[in-house]
């Protein structure tokens, strides 16, 4: 089980890398395969975050109601 900090540290870590993967993005021609490749690499780096995030999000509500 990962502490509270690890998370955050990982969740910075992958932003840092979402950044540079946009800046490459943007460098790349749109009709490219590295663009393509660089995309599909974003989707999973926001996929990744958002299951870190939702780790870190405390649950709202009641599951049985």
């Amino acid at each position: 089980m990962r502490t509270e900090n690890q998370i955050k540290s990982k969740i910075n870590e992958l932003t840092l890398q979402k950044k540079s993967l946009v800046t490459r993005l943007e460098a790349a021609r749109p009709d490219s395969t590295v663009h393509d490749s660089l995309t599909a690499q974003l989707l999973r780096l926001e996929d990744m975050i958002s299951m870190l995030e939702w780790v870190m999000n405390d649950p709202s509500g009641s599951y049985h109601m």
